[in-house]
């Protein structure tokens, strides 16, 4: 409390409701990072081009993989890269905000550390959503990939939501790193982390040193989560686990990062 002219004040600051978070901010988000061409392209174009040069050179393949054919699980590949790629992207944005001065603007608000990254989070989530619905959208369209509509739906929303964990890696990386360094390095990252996941090789194909680093990885849980519906194979919570490890290590490490950002201004 401090006195002035004969009248008290109170000093503190009230702690707003959920940390700050709101549905203004996170729809200012949104609209904000969609009205960026650059991202669109990256986040649609991108996907479109790799999911076309994959299903139709394996377009003749007649290949029965689980329930579906080859095409259907390159699909699912392309559609879980071009998802945990565009959502890391997606958080990776702070780097950016970091140099313009947001960080400074947010110091003097009441924001928590946590609301602020469940922000960029969910604002992410939507870049992965256009990614995942372009890669399905063209993979229908060439008429190559074959399951059955339950499974699609099911693997679709396996990589969406697990591509929280990879838009919490892009804030932590977005804080790690300034600038535009932070998007390249994450772009180099997620490439190791999509061959050591099994995504592009099967693990099966690796020695089996390399093998038993890749089940530690961050992509390998949820690679197999993917995959498992469309491939009835046995079921191991140990890919449920790696995902949840790995997204608690990003998300909290994005909030201290966020935190000591912050205090330097």
């Amino acid at each position: 409390m401090s006195l002035i002219a004969g009248n008290s004040y109170d000093t503190t600051r009230q702690i707003p409701k959920y940390g700050g978070f709101n549905f203004a901010l996170l729809h200012l988000e949104i609209r904000r990072i969609l009205r960026n061409r650059r991202t669109m392209i990256s986040v649609v174009l991108m996907p479109v081009l790799l999911t076309l040069l994959f299903t139709l050179s394996h377009k003749d393949s007649t290949e029965k993989i689980g329930l579906g054919n080859l095409s259907a699980f390159l699909v699912l590949s392309l559609a879980l890269y071009a998802g945990t790629q565009s959502a890391a992207f997606g958080g990776s944005i702070v780097a950016i905000e970091r140099l313009s001065g947001w960080s400074r603007q947010l110091r003097i608000t009441p924001l928590s550390s946590i609301a602020y990254i469940a922000v960029k989070a969910l604002t992410s989530l939507v870049l992965s959503l256009l990614s995942i619905c372009a890669v399905f959208i063209v993979a229908f369209l060439t008429h190559q990939a074959h399951l059955p509509a339950g499974i699609w739906a099911a693997c679709a929303a396996c990589i969406w939501v697990g591509s929280l964990v990879f838009a919490a890696f892009g804030i932590f990386m977005g804080y790690l790193f300034p600038g535009e360094n932070a998007s390249q390095i994450i772009s180099f990252a997620m490439l190791i982390f999509s061959f050591a996941g099994g995504i592009f090789i099967p693990l099966s194909q690796f020695p089996h040193v390399i093998r038993e680093i890749a089940y530690y990885t961050p992509l390998y849980g949820l690679n197999e989560l993917v995959h498992y519906p469309s491939l009835q194979s046995n079921f191991d919570i140990v890919w449920v686990l790696n995902a949840v490890v790995w997204f608690c290590l990003f998300f909290f490490g994005a909030a201290w990062k966020f935190r000591e950002d912050t205090k330097r201004v």
